[in-house]
């Protein structure tokens, strides 16, 4: 069985109240946590 290593670096993020909120309504209506939902959108960058 092989296991998988996420925590390859862990970041503190601080978010202003309404970011928050947003956050924790997108992850309650979708079902996802938010780990997975930044990590997504981290994906999504456009790097040249």
């Amino acid at each position: 069985m092989m296991s998988k290593k996420w925590a390859v670096k862990r970041i503190t993020l601080n978010l202003a109240t309404k970011e928050a909120e947003k956050l924790e309504q997108y992850c309650e209506q979708t079902g996802r946590p938010a780990t997975d939902v930044i990590r997504e959108l981290i994906r999504a960058l456009s790097v040249n």
